[in-house]
């Protein structure tokens, strides 16, 4: 594999980094996708960005599915007491269903229920169970600890309100991508310290554990297109004065007590900067006691959740994270 310090595009406009890394073809429309988002520093025309990204890739929800998007109160986190979330309830799930909540990436600064949209209802769609997509508060607006807090408030208000809602909030699962999956991991430990609420598992797919940007995968991808430049100054965002931070909820792979968690199922892209991250977690989980699977997605990049429908393999990546999700809440 080589890498180059240099991503452009060949004379159809096509990324030529598909070539110089030997990128699974299942991931063109998502390269593609990711070459049309706005190159800019200014949050507000990055999210907005975010969501068009989104957008290009979205798909429409199932037959029968029902979508809703709702607040839930929880005093002390979110907007003035409020979580904005959206509610996916697949046809055919029964009342009160299992849970899995679904943390969506963004590198802390960006992200939306709109952006992340296709790769949240998909999950409770292939898990059988409903689904709740969190808005959680965005740095640099609102920096660490404000996303977590938000993210646990939300799992807790389902763990002792769900069944207003027809959900069983004895069965919770937690989904998480890039900086959603530092929520989840953040989440769990959270809710381990602080007495629960119980989680039966936690998908963590190509989470940014660390603000230690030393590891191999930094380097040895450091120019893809999900640069190593852009994930520090995610970090110097999200941590502010903070960084470097000694906090496990806000650095999980910084936790000193990585045990008694929920099981884990760790999941990273071949040709990412933050795969070593995944690895290291999935190795200190798997020493501290915990029930742990990882799995590579081979020659796919960051984002592959959301090439789902670019092809056979990048569904089956999809649906492998989806069946352990289907697993743990139904044991």
């Amino acid at each position: 594999m080589s890498v180059t310090a240099e991503i452009r595009t060949g004379s159809d406009g096509r990324p030529l980094v598909e070539y110089q890394f030997n990128v699974h073809p299942d991931m063109q429309d998502l390269l593609d996708a990711k070459l049309a988002v706005p190159k800019t520093q200014k949050p507000g025309e990055m999210r907005s960005g975010w969501n068009s990204y989104g957008a290009r890739l979205s798909q429409p929800y199932p037959e029968g599915m029902k979508v809703e998007d709702i607040h839930f109160a929880c005093p002390g986190a979110g907007r003035d007491g409020r979580i904005p979330v959206r509610v996916y309830r697949p046809k055919g799930v029964a009342s009160p269903a299992p849970v899995v909540f679904y943390f969506h990436g963004g590198a802390f600064i960006k992200g939306s229920l709109d952006s992340g949209d296709t790769v949240a209802w998909g999950i409770p769609d292939q898990a059988g169970c409903i689904g709740v997509s969190v808005d959680y508060r965005l740095a640099p607006e609102n920096p660490f600890p404000c996303g977590p807090e938000d993210c646990y408030a939300a799992v807790k208000h389902v763990a002792e309100h769900g069944a207003q809602y027809g959900m069983d909030g004895t069965r919770i699962a937690l989904w998480g991508d890039s900086a959603g999956g530092n929520m989840a991991a953040a989440t769990c430990l959270m809710a381990r310290d602080r007495g629960g609420p119980k989680i039966a598992g936690h998908a963590i797919v190509y989470g940014a554990l660390t603000d230690d940007l030393s590891a191999e995968s930094y380097k040895r991808f450091a120019d893809t297109l999900v640069p190593t430049a852009s994930i520090d100054r995610a970090w110097n965002a999200y941590l502010g004065k903070g960084r470097p931070t000694t906090n496990g909820y806000a650095a999980p792979l910084k936790a000193k007590d990585l045990s008694r968690l929920p099981p884990a199922f760790v999941h990273y892209a071949e040709i990412d900067v933050l795969a070593d991250d995944s690895i290291a977690y999935a190795a200190r989980l798997k020493e501290a006691g915990n029930d742990v699977t990882l799995r590579c997605a081979k020659r796919m990049i960051h984002g592959f959740t959301r090439a789902r429908f670019g092809g056979p393999d990048a569904a089956a990546e999809y649906a492998a994270a989806c069946g352990f999700i289907k697993k743990v809440l139904r044991t």
